[in-house]
């Protein structure tokens, strides 16, 4: 997706419309006034209608302005102002779609619920809400209009993983096809440990010194097929650096080591030595197996994490959230704040009552970024703001463990992971058909 497509469909595709809280802040409050005084010296008008929802030319301009500004931050490139202005409309009008659709399809969402998502703009504004309330109205916005448009993403939020995931079709083949590659991968991921002697030949040396390294490097064979400790041999002859340790070269995967020593051992057990030297550039090489480590496509790392969850709208929105979970990290970390206090207040996840806990997770159960952070991540660390489609998430791991995993499991993992590539796609055509399906009618200017 280029940089363009993502700046657009930040609004469309998020999981939380908090476009007014983003007003909330001084440099958007301030731009919001100014398009406002613009609206008004120009006059406004409805550009397009659908269902029963309007988008107004003052609404467009504040999208357009709030569009360029955010290619202008991210040096994205725009197309020319026609084709802009078409690609934003577009945008908004599949807003609206949406959210008439969830209005009359999406579960209910109760006051409690909606009192939560107010108290979260308030703190991602770093206000209380009886402040919210205040800013709001001083902004010359209406409260309620403000809480209704949360109610309607949080509606369209919930109606959008329900159906999207739906439309993705997952077959038998295409689970197979997942977990053969995840066998491969894993038989091709050994790891092999290695110890050798090693017994130099000097680059350009003579068919003389050629000879006697040779003689050198059979004699440490001969004392270890007599029976003398490999590594005391190791120490007493080898020339590389892990001599003093007997020769080990520790445990490493078999790609991080030079395809002749992962040639050599091939067919030795753990604890033979190679029948005889092998030659690299280096010189001459004896190798010892001590080890190998297969890779089994049904052994996973689990990781038990916990997360902050904050929903965001559009860009703006989304920096706003970001900045406030810096915050909040900060403070963890000089223990002013435990995680899971935070979490219990502030996230807007399931997991919150259990203060963020997402329990022990296989690989493939959460999105990419998601994972892919909390993946590098060492056992009690903490993430800087992570940005997923749900919304900005602190990330903390509390544990790991590796584990035997059913097949069951395995096929499972897989097709979670087919269904997250394919996610997208079918957001895609979702929108598509919501939008073939309502009554969309365009206006002209008025004359």
């Amino acid at each position: 997706m280029n940089q363009l497509h993502s700046l657009l469909r930040a609004g469309a595709r998020a999981t939380l419309m908090l476009a007014l809280a983003a007003a909330l802040l001084p440099a958007q409050a301030q731009g919001a006034r100014s398009a406002a005084s613009g609206a008004s010296r120009n006059g406004d008008y409805i550009v397009a209608v659908i269902n029963s929802e309007l988008v107004t030319a003052f609404e467009l301009e504040q999208r357009l302005a709030r569009t360029r500004a955010d290619a202008q931050r991210s040096n994205a490139r725009l197309p020319p102002d026609d084709q802009l202005r078409q690609q934003v409309l577009d945008a908004l009008i599949d807003e609206r779609v949406q959210s008439t659709y969830a209005r009359e399809n999406g579960p209910k969402i109760d006051d409690q619920e909606l009192e939560r998502a107010v108290a979260n703009v308030a703190s991602q504004n770093q206000l209380n809400p009886t402040q919210l309330r205040e800013r709001i109205r001083a902004e010359g916005m209406d409260y309620t209009r403000f809480r209704n448009n949360l109610r309607d993403q949080m509606l369209v939020e919930r109606v959008r993983e329900r159906e999207v995931t739906a439309r993705i079709r997952i077959s038998d083949a295409d689970i197979d096809r997942v977990v053969e590659q995840q066998r491969s991968e894993a038989a091709a991921d050994v790891e092999l440990n290695i110890a050798q002697v090693l017994v130099t030949v000097p680059d350009g040396a003579s068919e003389a010194v050629v000879a006697e390294r040779r003689a050198r490097i059979e004699q440490a064979a001969a004392r270890i097929r007599a029976g003398e400790d490999f590594g005391k041999v190791a120490r007493e002859l080898s020339e590389d650096g892990n001599r003093t340790n007997g020769g080990v070269i520790g445990k490493r995967s078999a790609k991080r080591l030079p395809d002749l020593f992962v040639d050599a051992v091939k067919g030795l057990s753990a604890g033979q030595v190679t029948a005889q030297p092998v030659r690299s550039g280096a010189g001459f090489h004896l190798l010892k197996l001590i080890e190998r480590s297969e890779g089994d496509a049904f052994k996973v790392t689990q990781t038990n994490a916990r997360h902050i969850l904050m929903r965001v709208s559009d860009r703006s929105s989304q920096q706003a959230v970001a900045n406030r979970l810096e915050q909040l990290r900060r403070q963890i970390e000089r223990g002013e704040r435990k995680f899971e206090d935070v979490a219990k207040e502030l996230s807007e996840d399931g997991s919150a009552p259990n203060g963020g806990d997402l329990g022990w997770t296989s690989p493939g159960s959460f999105v990419p970024e998601f994972e892919e952070t909390m993946n590098k991540l060492p056992v009690n660390g903490l993430s800087a703001p992570v940005v997923s489609r749900f919304g900005v998430h602190l990330i903390q791991v509390v544990g790991r463990r590796d584990v035997a995993v059913d097949p069951k499991q395995v096929r499972e993992q897989a097709r979670n992971m087919l269904r997250e590539q394919r996610f997208e796609q079918a957001y895609l055509d979702w929108t598509k058909d919501l939008r073939l399906r309502a009554y969309i009618e365009m206006r002209e200017p008025p004359q």
